[in-house]
């Protein structure tokens, strides 16, 4: 299906960040959009705004009967009396990786995926190429902090997007450069099994165009496994890679390094985020930059100017005598690099973290990585489980995480227990983490820390 000659588009599950950018497309070329969410949020406030009609209640009465296209979320119950009136009535209905699949056929397509870090990647690179002058349409899964905003476009026919694994809805996707940043278990409730998910990361690999390439972290996991036309590795310091970063220094909750490839060195670039898992993420970038020929100067100047991503590593609160970080980890290997940045560059405060697990079968699975990780802070707060899509599991609780944990400086506590914590705990390096709903207690802690 053409993407451009679609005008009038209906999405159900238009809130979430991934459908908001699809939404923010088709709107932007002129198409009528509307959709469903579950509950208003800010995001779907901001849709409102920029002219979307978007509802909240599951009612056929208030659906576009005259829309052209439906697209909808693989988080949709089955039984959404919107989705089945559509399908009914033999409308065009469509998972969103359709749409994208649609997009990376018609343009240059640069797609980045991984159980780590693609978030954050893909909005470098997005960012990287508007900044430098070359341009892209930017999808992705996280609101850029420079920007507002989770998707931008551009006269360039290059696309930028983050490669969802949810659903193998990646599998899909035709790009042109393929970024693979991990393979690390997740979404077991979908894949079964740990090598089930490492064969759907295989096949992403072999999906990418005749004469494409594969950018892939240097030293993964059944790295021999992954076959693209042409195939170059990064690393943070590994020499043995194609690209990788050398004289790292840390200054002022950011880092100075170089990135070094056999076509060019480019030196004392800055960037301001924190937490080494960052530079690492900005060499990918950075790579992807050279081979699409951008002007090393020009990245090196954009790259400084470099806000990140709303909930990576974000400083909430970072004065001499607080620093608050908010950070969307909900793996053990997103919590290891949080913690472990966090406390680099921050070495003589005391790490208190409070996490929120997100979903019942994510903390069955993962419980003994979730306490591993969470170990390496000084003090641990555990809140009850994000539930998101399921349904309650007998005997899974965050006290199946605290039961494993060495370290003895935890606890588990409410929402409202986590505030009245907040108000009387001597605080000077405090973190927030977890893909739930724990967002909405940042502004109450962040006022909280700054009163005190």
């Amino acid at each position: 299906m053409n993407v451009r000659e679609i005008n009038r588009v209906y999405f159900i599950g238009i809130g979430g960040i991934g459908m908001s950018a699809l939404a923010r497309f088709f709107r932007e070329q002129g198409s009528i959009v509307g959709g469903y969410d579950k509950t208003e949020t800010e995001l779907t406030i901001h849709l409102v705004s920029e002219g979307m009609n978007v509802h909240y209640t599951d009612d056929v009465a208030l659906l576009d009967k005259e829309t052209q296209l439906v697209i909808y979320t693989p988080a949709i119950p089955k039984d959404h009396k919107e989705l089945n009136w559509y399908i009914d009535n033999k409308y065009p209905v469509y998972k969103r990786s359709d749409v994208l699949q649609w997009i990376t056929e018609a343009m240059h397509a640069v797609t980045v995926a991984g159980t780590h870090g693609k978030t954050t990647i893909s909005t470098m690179i997005a960012y990287l190429l508007r900044e430098t002058g070359y341009g892209c349409n930017a999808f992705l899964g996280g609101i850029s902090v420079n920007y507002e905003r989770n998707y931008w476009s551009s006269k360039n026919d290059t696309a930028v997007i983050e490669a969802d694994e949810y659903d193998r809805s990646f599998l899909k996707l035709q790009p042109d450069i393929a970024v693979l940043t991990s393979i690390d278990p997740d979404h077991l409730d979908i894949y079964g099994t740990a090598a089930e998910m490492e064969e759907a990361f295989i096949q992403y690999t072999k999906n990418i165009k005749p004469g494409g390439t594969l950018l892939v972290k240097h030293g993964l996991h059944r790295q021999n496994d992954l076959k693209g036309p042409i195939t170059r590795t990064y690393s943070l310091q590994n020499d043995v890679a194609d690209v990788y970063a050398e004289n790292i220094r840390q200054k002022d909750g950011g880092y100075y390094f170089d990135v070094k490839s056999e076509k060019r060195t480019l030196e004392n670039l800055h960037l301001q985020v924190g937490g080494m898992h960052n530079v690492e993420n900005a060499v990918a970038a950075i790579a992807v930059t050279e081979m699409l020929g951008i002007d090393g100067n020009a990245v090196k100047q954009a790259l400084e100017r470099f806000k990140g991503v709303k909930r990576r590593f974000e400083y909430l609160v970072k004065t001499d005598r607080v620093v608050y970080i908010d950070d969307y980890a909900h793996h053990p290997e997103e919590l290891a690099a949080l913690i472990k940045g966090a406390k680099h560059l921050f070495a003589n405060r005391r790490c208190v973290i409070a996490f929120q697990p997100h979903l019942f079968s994510r903390t069955r699975d993962l419980a003994d990585g979730f306490a591993h990780s969470l170990d390496m802070a000084d003090e641990v707060i555990l809140l009850d489980i994000y539930p998101a899509r399921e349904l309650p599991m007998e005997g899974v609780t965050s006290k199946m995480i605290a039961d494993r944990m060495t370290n003895p400086s935890h606890t588990i506590l409410t929402k409202e227990g986590l505030l009245d914590y907040v108000k009387v705990a001597p605080l000077d390096l405090f973190i927030t983490a977890g893909a739930g709903d724990i967002d909405k207690l940042t502004e109450p802690i962040k006022e909280i820390l700054v009163k005190k």
